[in-house]
């Protein structure tokens, strides 16, 4: 059997990419020598996968910020207020992901959203009734070639047309149905281009097919691979899917002329029934994804040839691969030099994952798999009993009670009694939590983890980074204040590091999006608090000001969505743990006087099925009550908060009002606040505070944009259930966008105050 990746990760082993890129943004280096980290990166890349001995080495995996908007490029559908800046091409680029504040004009970047179930985030593509779908870039191209005159054929990776279109946003009268024969004829001609080159395969990441298809999805479908692949000449094809299954269109895929199907057997609950029930064809080639592509755990090669050996009853002509592209995993386990080889031995990153598919193509290989000692040292390694277990934990999870997740009292009784209490005026303004991280907070955490400076000298600077914050924040005018975060180095790491059961890596890096990358933590055993994680901090804080403080907490599922969970035990069963935690957490900091606590779920969208069949009785019956037990002990007068960002929310709204949260802010300026018709339709009854701008962007909006942003908000929610801040935290800010940011906010707000007063 031959091996494939679907992508490999670009942002470097040591975040290169990210640096060079940022370097870029401030005018330190040219773009030539943006270019020239960027091929040093993508070299020692293909190296190494030719070194793994891979078979079918991917090319254009790689993006300075993102694939789908180098698909946008690609194929011309870029918005004219990109393309009239008058910019470079590399600028243009960046101006559509970042937005672009200048002599040349001022733009906001396009939506940002989550990347089907992963933390990863794509830049949501514009196509208005005049865009004209071609093939203008040459960026697929370049990169071929340049693999090419390193001595490796490569297989060329394209986000497919079906997928594109169905990510896009439409903004005129125009729908995908209106661009089959455009994108058709864009995709015929790239095919041809490659064939030219000497392209023998090529790939069309089609992961949408994986999400419920209505009879319109799939005719839209057909219809344009139809057209595509009716005159492809000499290359060959795949159609590679992942997330989940093609149950809705199989018969439909498997029809068409496709010379390869690449199936998700990780997280497609149906894919190995589909091909039981359906068979395979003949002519196909099938790319069976049996290595998980998003988690760290090493392949259990028993599980994996008990899917191997059932589908070499269907199919001769196997190629195995990931379950999907390995962006979601971190480089190497090189670079884990302080992580214990109890620890290490269980994980493969991306690196080790080109090791495990070249040791199941050598077992597979095999006259006597089970004999090999590949298989027997994976087998023995499966066997050791792991450690981390908590009964006491365990015990507590299992005593819960349908009463344990229920706050009383009521909502709408808690909204007087909390008006009440807090006065505050109409539209109160906030942030979302942190403050900018500057290069001194920076160096001062990496100093004390290094012992470099004492407990007591760190403590003494996180006082007066707090003492700060607050002074400025009252300066501008804020109504309900934040501490700045200072002492926290990420949002889930942080309260991980607080809690017994998780480990940490050193260098295990995953691109989020663009330049910013996360290092999600581990969760090794059953989770329990080790002790207080924020009180200190927030009581210190509030004992600064007269005005509210709110205690900043991240909740159970975003830390559990942002970790890498356990394979042992059920996610349901893990987010419970850590609620208990979280909960604990909650109720030391009401004892200590904080009125105010937002428990942020950024990520609640973010592992939802992608089936709405699986919704509810997979993911929406555990994790609203896991939220729910967070709170349900607090005093009617304490006032929760929660936040989420960048997904799609209209259909799980009532869910989301179900958190029986107080007051909840969304992200919600780049898509030019439409989740505030969805809050009305459903009647939502949480009191709301849409982000009135972008943090994202290194702009600084205007009071009178902030101020369109609220009237808006006005026309469609009640003004006393309104709240202004930005759309997320600002710990990725500069303090020179986020003071006048925030003065801008404070004035606007103060001035639609006085206009409904």
């Amino acid at each position: 059997m031959n091996t494939s990746i679907i992508g490999y990760p670009r942002i470097g082993n040591l975040r290169e990419l990210k640096f060079a890129s940022e370097k870029y943004f401030r005018s330190e280096i040219t773009a030539d020598e943006l270019e020239k980290a960027a091929k040093e990166i993508r070299s020692y890349d293909l190296a190494l996968q030719k070194k793994s001995g891979l078979d079918f080495i991917p090319s254009n995996d790689f993006s300075y910020y993102d694939g789908v908007l180098d698909t946008a490029f690609l194929l011309n559908a870029v918005p004219a207020r990109y393309t009239s800046l008058g910019l470079s091409e590399l600028d243009t680029y960046f101006a559509a992901a970042r937005g672009y504040q200048g002599e040349k004009g001022d733009v906001k970047a396009l939506a940002m959203k989550k990347w089907y179930n992963t933390n990863y985030h794509y830049m949501v593509p514009e196509i208005d009734d005049d865009t004209v779908i071609r093939l203008a870039g040459t960026k697929p191209f370049d990169l071929f070639s340049e693999a090419l005159a390193e001595g490796v054929k490569t297989k060329p990776v394209i986000i497919g047309a079906y997928t594109f279109l169905k990510l896009a946003r439409y903004k005129g009268s125009k729908t995908a149905s209106d661009f089959i024969e455009q994108t058709a004829a864009a995709y015929s001609e790239l095919l041809k281009k490659f064939s030219g080159l000497g392209a023998e395969w090529i790939q069309f990441d089609e992961p949408s097919l994986v999400k419920d298809m209505t009879a319109d999805d799939i005719q839209l479908f057909t219809s344009l691979y139809e057209k595509i692949l009716a005159d492809k000449g000499d290359v060959k094809v795949i159609a590679q899917t992942y997330f989940g299954d093609v149950r809705d269109c199989c018969k439909e895929l498997c029809a068409l002329d496709f010379d390869g199907i690449g199936l998700d057997f990780v997280e497609g609950k149906k894919s190995l029934e589909l091909i039981k029930s359906n068979g395979f064809p003949k002519d196909k080639v099938l790319f069976a994804g049996v290595v998980n592509g998003k988690n760290i755990w090493r392949n259990n090669y028993a599980a994996a040839l008990l899917i191997i050996d059932e589908l070499k009853k269907h199919t001769s002509d196997i190629v195995l691969s990931t379950s999907c592209s390995l962006l979601h995993v971190p480089c190497t386990l090189a670079n884990e030099t302080k992580l214990a080889e109890s620890y290490k031995k269980h994980f493969a990153y991306a690196e080790e994952k080109l090791s495990e598919l070249a040791e199941l193509k050598k077992i597979t290989e095999s006259n006597s798999p089970l004999e090999t000692e590949e298989y027997r040292r994976n087998a023995a390694l499966h066997s050791e009993p792991r450690s981390g277990r908590n009964d006491a934990v365990r015990e507590k999870v299992a005593a819960l009670t349908e009463n344990d997740f229920i706050r009383l009292p009521a909502f709408a009784e808690r909204e007087r009694i909390q008006k009440e209490r807090f006065k505050l005026p109409l539209f109160p303004t906030t942030t979302i939590g942190s403050f900018p991280q500057t290069a001194e907070v920076k160096s001062t955490r990496k100093a004390f983890r290094s012992g470099e400076i004492s407990v007591s000298d760190y403590e003494f600077f996180i006082e007066k980074k707090i003492a700060e914050c607050i002074a400025l924040q009252e300066e501008i005018g804020l109504d309900v204040l934040v501490h700045g975060e200072f002492e926290r180095n990420d949002m889930v790491e942080y309260f991980g590091e607080c809690l017994d059961g998780y480990i940490f890596t050193e260098k295990a890096w995953v691109q989020s999006y663009g330049t910013r990358c996360v290092k999600p933590p581990v969760v090794w055993g059953d989770i329990s608090r080790a002790k207080p994680m924020t009180v200190r901090w927030s009581k210190y804080a509030q004992s600064l000001t007269d005005k509210p403080m709110k205690g900043m907490l991240t909740g159970p599922v975003t830390i559990l969505n942002w970790s890498f969970p356990r394979e042992d035990i059920s996610l349901k069963e893990s987010a419970l743990q850590i609620a208990l935690a979280i909960r604990e957490e909650v109720l030391d900091l009401e004892a200590n006087g904080i009125s105010i606590i937002q428990v942020d779920e950024a990520a609640l969208r973010e592992k939802l099925p992608l089936r709405k069949s699986d919704w509810r009785d997979d993911y929406l019956d555990w994790t609203i009550p896991a939220f729910r037990y967070v709170h349900s002990g607090v005093k009617p007068e304490t006032q929760i908060h929660t936040h989420m960002c960048y997904s799609e929310f209209a259909d799980i709204i009532r869910d989301i009002d179900d958190m029986d949260a107080d007051v909840i802010t969304f992200e919600a300026s780049r898509s030019d606040l439409t989740i505030l018709d969805v809050l009305k339709e459903n009647n939502f009854r949480t009191e709301v505070g849409p982000g009135v701008y972008d943090i994202h962007s290194p702009r600084v909006p205007s009071k009178e944009e902030i101020r369109t942003a609220i009237d808006k908000m006005k026309e469609r929610i009640p003004a006393e259930k309104l709240w202004v801040n930005p759309d997320c935290g600002l710990k990725t800010r500069g303090n020179a966008e986020t003071v006048p940011s925030l003065i801008n906010l404070v004035n606007a707000a103060r001035e639609a105050r006085n206009e409904n007063c």
